[in-house]
């Protein structure tokens, strides 16, 4: 069996204040990019197996063999061979390896015959990290709390092209929380739902202030696309990818 987990984008992210468990609660709305994916296949198997190509993976457990660990314990579903063709660059913001986690579950349910509802699914994800539930839905979402509340709305971006660009520094998103000073809320649905055109003025990322002084190269990138037409132009999640929005031509 083979799917392909897809990337997402943050539009618009606002820290709004750290918790007393030392994470942060966020507002962003998530928005699926299915032309940046990643390649999965999973196969019954009498050994377990997990091989990766592509982009070089960190040393460490895979969040995919994570994945198939709590099936495995919760449902005894027995081994399987993964492989993980990488293509959704590291530690840029674009949720991979959250994308990649929500579809290894998406994927053995399916193989395993589990039955398990969209809910349940989502809350085994949960398990494996915050954005992880996003991606079992996989549609566009104000997304709320530590990043694992998640309310669809109606945004529709068919008339636009959205380019994303890596610029190959990888952020620990350790280190980018570190950074920030939580700020007030912004009403992000009321935002998003106004013209495209309104957000550069409106629609912010808070990690990029900290960020653009420590890597002036992605302030220079993001103010390039917008001299180059762009309509909307921000860093993804905490970074260091950009993405922009253009008109179709």
């Amino acid at each position: 069996m083979i799917l392909y987990p897809n990337a997402k984008i943050n539009i618009g992210l606002n820290i709004l204040r750290k918790r007393s468990d030392g994470f942060h609660d966020i507002a962003s709305v998530f928005h699926p990019v299915i032309h940046c994916f990643d390649i999965l296949e999973i196969n019954k198997s009498d050994n377990f197996s997990f091989s990766t190509s592509g982009i070089d993976i960190p040393y460490g457990e895979n969040i995919c063999v994570k994945a198939w660990d709590l099936f495995n314990k919760t449902f005894d579903i027995g081994n399987v061979s993964i492989h993980l063709h990488k293509q959704i660059p590291i530690g840029a913001g674009l949720g991979g390896g959250s994308s990649d986690a929500s579809f290894t579950l998406i994927m053995l349910n399916k193989l395993f015959h589990l039955n398990l509802t969209q809910k349940q699914l989502q809350g085994y994800a949960k398990k494996l990290g915050s954005d992880c539930p996003f991606f079992i839905g996989n549609s566009t979402s104000l997304v709320t709390g530590v990043g694992d509340n998640f309310t669809e709305i109606d945004l529709d971006l068919t008339k636009y092209e959205i380019k994303l660009y890596d610029l190959g520094i990888h952020v620990s998103t350790k280190e980018a929380y570190s950074k920030i000073t939580p700020k007030n809320y912004t009403d992000l649905e009321s935002i998003v739902s106004d013209p495209i055109e309104s957000w550069k003025d409106k629609l912010k990322n808070d990690f990029e202030e900290p960020l653009f002084l420590e890597h002036p190269k992605i302030r220079l990138m993001k103010e390039k696309l917008y001299k180059e037409g762009a309509i909307y132009v921000s860093m993804t999640g905490t970074g260091s990818a950009l993405f922009s929005i253009n008109m179709l031509n």
